[in-house]
């Protein structure tokens, strides 16, 4: 039974210091920054940004990331939104590394600790998003320490898989509680840590609603490009998009327009040549309702691979919200939802886009099918999973940041 304060249940994600280890707070909102700004509105939460789980190479967008990091830690403290801290920290790029990772187990270690101190930061929850964190996780006076995983890491192009997959087991002995994103992944954590649960992703609802607003205007670029429009939005990289899939459709589908937004960071030139892709680049956050208004339905092209097969796509409860149809390749998460049509090879793609665009969005009945799977409704199933954990914990139902606010 939950302990009572004051004739009311005690809420365990109220009240409390929180550490939250993910990606850049700059970056796209992710289903970490949707938790932690909803966090935010009852705790205080220290942000600490990515440290990386990539070595760096010596492409001029990893030089320039990497002297943005420097940087930063310049001014490594700041608070962009109430109840938010932003920390910036400084670590040795070199993962795989084992002299450079007993280094940052001590040095972002003291870098976090600082922060903490100035913030009067006490017995936090540690939320833990990058199983790099691995190398502080547990050591710094917490309260509860929870892996939030919602990608293999490991498979990912580009990292020393060996020495990642080798910090998360570390991270998922420590964990009192591991939430993933996906039936997959849950299956896969479960084999190391029994109190292993699955969450799947939420959505801003509200937010991408707005595609079926009547106030809401259509981008100029995409008012200029013939329709049918079949769209996306996210990264464009080796991982997340199969441009031959792409290419296939673009051809046997001249009449219809492919629209992607997104930062690129891959070689596209299997799309040169073929004018009805239109590669618009990255686009905010707070626009993406208006170019859902201009799709008439919207996919998710990812290459079938072990990154791919454990993930659930942010983006997919986002295009529903939007009231699109949704074509995927065989992604189980997707197919999960009985919601989108699921192409099990590129003629099958090209198909399914077919039929998807016979009945063309956006519609109120697919959006209004996803409005109870709002982030608010995660984070209270996520609640109750703390709860079971603070139970058996008999951890502290109020932290100190509540002692403070009732001085």
């Amino acid at each position: 039974m939950r302990p009572m304060i004051d004739g009311h249940a005690a809420a365990p994600l109220r009240d409390r210091d929180m550490l939250c280890f993910s990606h850049d707070w700059n970056g796209d909102p992710l289903s970490k920054t949707h938790l932690m700004r909803l966090l935010a509105r009852h705790n205080r939460v220290l942000w600490v940004n990515s440290i990386g789980y990539r070595a760096p190479t010596a492409s001029r967008r990893d030089l320039a990331r990497a002297a943005r990091k420097v940087l930063a830690a310049a001014s490594p403290l700041h608070q962009p939104e109430p109840n938010l801290h932003i920390l910036n920290p400084l670590v040795i790029p070199a993962p795989s590394r084992s002299w450079a990772r007993s280094f940052n187990r001590w040095f972002l270690r003291q870098q976090v600790l600082r922060a903490m101190r100035r913030l009067g930061f006490e017995r936090p929850i540690n939320w833990v998003f990058n199983p790099a964190a691995a190398l502080t996780a547990g050591s710094l006076g917490e309260d509860l320490l929870v892996y939030y995983c919602v990608d293999e890491y490991g498979a990912f192009a580009g990292v020393h898989g060996e020495s990642l997959r080798m910090m998360e087991r570390e991270l998922l002995t420590r964990s009192d509680l591991v939430i993933t994103s996906s039936e997959q992944l849950w299956k896969a954590k479960r084999e190391y840590h029994p109190a292993t649960v699955l969450v799947r992703h939420g959505v801003d609802w509200r937010h991408f609603r707005g595609a079926l607003d009547s106030d809401t205007q259509l981008p100029a670029d995409l008012s200029r490009i013939p329709r049918p429009i079949l769209g996306y939005f996210g990264l464009i990289a080796g991982d997340w998009v199969d441009l031959d899939l792409i290419a296939h459709t673009a051809r046997k589908l001249p009449h219809v327009s492919i629209v992607m937004l997104g930062r690129v960071t891959m070689d596209v030139s299997p799309l040169r040549g073929l004018r009805n892709v239109h590669l618009l680049g990255h686009r905010p956050y707070a626009s993406l309702p208006g170019y859902c208004k201009g799709f008439d339905a919207a996919m998710i092209p990812f290459p079938i691979s072990d990154v791919t097969l454990n993930s659930n796509p942010l983006k997919l409860r986002e295009y529903l919200a939007a009231g699109l149809p949704v074509v995927s390749t065989a992604i189980p998460e997707v197919a999960a939802t009985g919601a989108c049509r699921i192409g099990r090879d590129a003629d099958d793609f090209v198909d399914q886009v077919r039929a998807a665009l016979q009945s063309p969005g956006p519609s109120c009945a697919l959006s209004d099918a996803v409005r109870h799977e709002s982030w608010e409704a995660r984070l209270a199933e996520i609640s109750s999973h703390i709860s079971t954990v603070a139970a058996r914990r008999r951890l502290s139902p109020f932290g100190p940041f509540a002692d403070r606010r009732a001085a």
